[in-house]
C-alpha cells in the first residue's frame, strides 16, 4: 500500500482506509476525522440484512449522511466459499466505480485497517480492479486498546510480548497462545466464550483477565474473565489476559 498523499489534480484517485475505533465516536483521531471530511464519499461496510454497522454509525457523528454510501459485503458469511466471493467482487466492483466518479474514497473500518480488517481484502481487489489508484491507510484505535484503558489492563512491560488472536481461528490457537508467554488478547470470542473460559482456567490465567464488549457505546459490558458462564457472548466481544507478573515495578525491564 501506498503512503503518498497530495495527488489530487493528477487524475490519480485515492482509496484511503480509515481506521474509526472500536466504537466510541470520541476515539476517532484527528487525521482520521480530516480524512473522513476530506473525501468525495465515505464507504462503510453493511451485512447483507443491511442493518446500521459500527462504522456507519462513528462516520455519522461526523459527516453527513448524503455523503455516505452503504456497500453490501459478506461479513457474517463464513461457509459459502462461492457467496462470500460474489459478494466481495460485486463490493469491489461498486468502490472501482466510485473511484471512476470521484478523486478521493474513504473507506471506514472499525478498529485499525490493518489489523483484521475488512479494508485489506478490499484493497487487494481494488489493486487489480483500478492498478492506477493510491491506496493509503489511516491508522485507528483499537478495541484491545480501548479495554486496556477502561479496565485498568496493562497489555506489555518490559520484554514482555504480546500475542493477537483471533478465536474465529479456533480455540486451540488460543490455548497455545496461553501457554506461552506474555498477555494475549483474544478477539471475536463472543460464540465461543465457553470454550475461551476453559481455556483459561486449564492455563491458570483466569485471574487476571477481563473481557469487553459494545466498549464505549449503550450495553458496554467490562467483566473479570473468571465470571464467563458459558453463555455466548457478542460476537465483536475482546479479551485480555496478561501476562503472569510478580508485581515488582520494572520487573521485566
Amino acid at each position: 500500500m501506498s503512503s503518498e498523499s497530495g495527488v489530487s489534480g493528477t487524475g490519480i484517485s485515492r482509496l484511503v482506509g480509515v481506521g474509526v475505533g472500536p466504537g466510541d465516536p470520541e476515539l476517532v483521531t484527528v487525521k482520521g476525522v480530516n480524512a473522513l471530511r476530506g473525501a468525495d464519499v465515505v464507504v462503510v461496510p453493511v451485512m447483507d440484512t443491511l442493518e446500521r454497522g459500527r462504522a456507519e454509525a462513528t462516520v455519522l457523528h461526523y459527516v453527513d449522511a448524503e455523503k455516505i454510501v452503504r456497500v453490501v459485503f459478506a461479513l457474517n458469511e463464513r461457509s459459502d466459499h462461492g457467496r462470500r466471493e460474489a459478494a466481495w467482487d460485486a463490493a469491489g466492483a461498486r468502490v472501482a466505480e466510485l473511484l471512476g466518479a470521484h478523486s478521493v474514497v474513504a473507506f471506514a473500518t472499525i478498529g485499525d485497517p490493518n489489523v483484521y480488517s475488512t479494508f485489506t481484502y478490499l484493497a487487494h481487489t481494488i489493486g487489480q480492479l483500478v492498478p492506477s489508484v493510491v491506496i493509503e491507510t489511516v491508522p485507528g484505535i483499537t478495541a484491545m486498546q480501548d479495554l486496556a484503558a477502561r479496565s485498568g489492563a496493562v497489555l506489555t512491560e518490559g520484554t514482555e510480548p504480546l500475542t493477537l488472536v483471533p478465536v474465529t481461528a479456533g480455540a486451540a490457537v488460543l490455548k497455545e497462545a496461553l501457554n506461552g508467554p506474555g498477555t494475549v488478547v483474544a478477539y471475536k470470542f463472543g460464540r465461543q466464550a465457553q470454550e475461551v473460559a476453559e481455556a483459561l482456567r486449564e492455563s491458570g490465567r483466569i485471574g487476571d483477565a477481563v473481557w469487553g464488549s459494545a466498549l464505549g457505546l449503550d450495553g458496554e459490558s467490562i467483566r473479570p474473565a473468571d465470571e464467563l458462564d458459558g453463555e455466548p457472548l457478542p460476537y465483536l466481544s475482546t479479551l485480555i489476559a496478561p501476562a503472569p507478573r510478580d508485581g515488582g515495578r520494572g520487573g521485566k525491564l
